[in-house]
């Protein structure tokens, strides 16, 4: 049987959040559902330098958007409160403070002056072994004071033994060996941690069981595996995921790919659960005749570690599309109407609802639903409902492709449903067909064309006669009429 895992999610708030959050964030949800777990959302802050107001909500308000809200977090609380790392100062201390008197690790006085220099000599000397000379090591305050490059505040680094194992085990990649690393630095001249020390502390102090996180970190997990050693620690298991990739394989990131902004695809009017699932498939693409539409609950049914493939998946949103679609045509007409109007006035599209404007979005939205991709394309698709007669805007484009005709058949449009006292689809279409394609002998595509952008304003639009019905007998006999008579 296996053991319950603790899972975490471990964002920086330095700027929008990145969807890789989202991408480890359902690794570890399915992993603790998988087990009977429980999976915690922990805020890293300790980069001072940084941080972006209000990045810290939008984590939080993304993560629950998709669907991926934590059992444990700074916004929801538990048993290792706190969960944010700013506010754990005071647990980081005495752990250095033992790795200093057991001589795994030492003060560093050097200025970022002398680093720079020393970095720089390395560099033009092509030597192998880069990284931290340790010229302060075994030196005494006062001795370091008495050389050139000494700042009062000092550092605080590992020692990293000669011997140090660089081969660890992972649940995706099996053995894996990384880069021997140089003495890090894990705590600051300002008295904050840095994340090699911050992240091995809470991880152990939460309970935390399984690390997943990007390939990225493959470096630095020898310097936290000897940290959980040097401490007296279990050692979690890591997960380290490959990194997501754009179409021409390079890393995805925010400066190159608006995609890599995890609010970026709710701006668009992608569905999260659409989202959860393109980012399910990226995690494991079914084999051929496995169902590419799936829930969490089957993610979480079907989790397998062996299933990750060490190749970065392509980011592409293509599919993502495809995807969106799919979970658009499956929600019910009026849930969908009401997402609508939901994302109408997140996005601005709307600074408030019409009047009427819930009712009728929720009759006309089975008109448009097969062909949403987003729910960004729907209000515009949607606008000529809530337009004044007098002031719909007709597309000149439209009405040039119309033939010479177009008036003659609006006129006979307008004479024959200013007869009409059954305003419903079926009856506008029976007496514009008689009208029209009967009476004038016309094509349909040329008969219905004028009416067609005398009631939207341009030449596609959702289906004509629904439409005509949704917006009532006066409205569409002025519209027709407007037109004429400008043709």
């Amino acid at each position: 049987m296996t053991t319950p895992a603790r899972t975490r999610v471990a964002p920086s708030p330095t700027g929008d959040p990145h969807v890789g959050t989202a991408y480890m964030a359902l690794f570890d949800k399915a992993w603790s559902r998988k087990t009977g777990g429980q999976f915690v959302l922990r805020i890293e802050d300790t980069d001072r330098n940084r941080l972006v107001e209000g990045s810290e909500q939008q984590i939080y308000d993304s993560l629950r958007w998709l669907g991926l809200d934590a059992d444990e977090s700074p916004e929801v609380g538990g048993p290792h409160a706190p969960y944010k790392q700013s506010e754990r100062l005071d647990t980081y201390r005495p752990f250095v403070e033992k790795l200093i008197a057991d001589g795994h690790a030492y003060y560093c006085w050097c200025s970022g002056e002398r680093l720079a220099q020393m970095r720089a000599e390395q560099q033009a000397s092509k030597q192998a072994d880069t990284g931290y000379d340790r010229l302060c090591l075994g030196m005494t305050r006062e001795q370091r004071a008495e050389l050139p490059g000494f700042s009062e505040t000092p550092v605080v680094r590992m020692l990293i033994p000669d011997d140090l194992p660089l081969s660890f085990h992972d649940l995706i990649r099996g053995e894996v060996k990384a880069p021997r690393p140089d003495d890090q630095v894990i705590l600051k001249a300002d008295g904050f941690p840095t994340y090699h020390l911050a992240v091995v502390v809470d991880d152990h102090l939460m309970g935390i069981t399984t690390v997943v996180r990007g390939e990225e970190w493959i470096s630095s997990t020898p310097k936290h595996l000897l940290l959980y050693k040097w401490l007296g620690w279990q050692m979690p298991d890591f997960a380290h995921m490959p990194l997501l990739r754009n179409t021409d394989k390079s890393k995805i990131s925010k400066r190159k790919n608006p995609a890599a902004r995890l609010l970026w695809f709710r701006e668009q009017g992608y569905l999260p659960e659409a989202l959860r699932n393109f980012l399910q498939l990226l995690a494991y693409p079914p084999a051929d005749g496995e169902q590419e539409v799936s829930s969490f609950d089957d993610f979480v049914d079907g989790f397998d570690w062996a299933k990750v493939s060490t190749v970065g998946p392509i980011f592409d949103v293509k599919k993502l599309d495809w995807l969106n679609g799919v979970y658009i045509r499956s929600l019910p007409a009026d849930q969908l109407a009401d997402r609508i109007v939901s994302y109408g006035l997140e996005s601005g599209q709307w600074s408030q609802i019409p009047e009427g404007g819930r009712e009728l979005v929720r009759a006309a939205t089975p008109l448009i639903s097969e062909r949403l991709v987003t729910l960004a394309e729907a209000l515009p698709k949607l606008q000529f409902f809530f337009t004044p007669d007098d002031q719909l805007v007709i597309n000149p484009v439209a009405v040039s492709k119309l033939k010479d005709h177009a008036a003659e058949v609006l006129a006979a449009a307008e004479q024959t449903l200013r007869q009409l006292d059954d305003w419903t689809t079926a009856a506008i279409h029976e007496a514009l067909n008689t009208a029209l394609v009967d009476g004038m002998a016309l094509k349909p595509k040329f008969a219905f064309a004028p009416v067609r952008v005398a009631i939207t304003g341009e030449q596609v639009s959702p289906p004509l006669f629904e439409s005509m019905e949704i917006l009532g007998k006066d409205s569409s006999l002025a519209r027709i009429a407007r037109l004429k008579d400008e043709l």
